[in-house]
């Protein structure tokens, strides 16, 4: 599980118009539409290509747990491709995105200052261009640690600088122990 990158899906998942499928045979005939047929849906679930048309005729409608949880990622992940669109580009361009995380922060210093790692809860608003750039990371790929860099760099210059106004001298935040993790658009 990734939890930069299903949190970044989640907080663009906040700005569809109308929610996914949440039955098994919705979002099997939703996977057959999308993919252009059974035999490519089967493939991707690891399934039978006879127990997808099962789902798509109704004959089955309770998937195992592990099928279900497969199933809802799927069709979220293709849910309304251009309201998902649409909400980064907004994020990208104009209204950033919030970060709201209870993890433990600290920061590389001169000698001197008061360096300390300490559990800290923030809510803290990026401006567009890190929004930017977690979802073109995103897009890209990137691992969790690399999302998490960016999302470090980001709280260095908006929290801890104040955009250059204070703390000029941080080199390196740390941003570990996260106990909670959330964006919002």
């Amino acid at each position: 599980m990734s939890l930069f990158g299903d949190g970044l899906d989640a907080a663009v998942q906040k700005a569809f118009t109308r929610p996914a499928p949440k039955n098994a045979g919705p979002q099997m005939r939703y996977l057959v539409k999308q993919l252009g047929g059974t035999k490519a849906v089967a493939q991707m679930l690891r399934i039978s290509q006879r127990t997808v048309e099962r789902y798509v005729k109704d004959q089955i409608k309770k998937p195992r747990p592990d099928l279900a949880a497969r199933l809802e990622r799927e069709v979220k992940k293709r849910w309304q491709p251009q309201i998902r669109a649409k909400a980064r580009q907004r994020a990208a361009t104009t209204g950033g995105i919030v970060v709201d995380t209870r993890a433990r922060l600290g920061y590389t210093a001169p000698i001197g200052t008061t360096d300390q790692d300490r559990i800290r809860h923030l809510t803290v608003a990026l401006p567009p261009q890190y929004a930017a750039r977690l979802f073109d990371a995103q897009e890209a790929g990137a691992t969790d640690q690399q999302l998490k860099e960016i999302a470090a760099e980001a709280l260095k210059e908006v929290y801890f600088q104040d955009g250059g106004r204070r703390a000029g001298s941080l080199e390196e935040v740390r941003f570990t122990d996260i106990e909670h993790l959330e964006f919002d658009l």
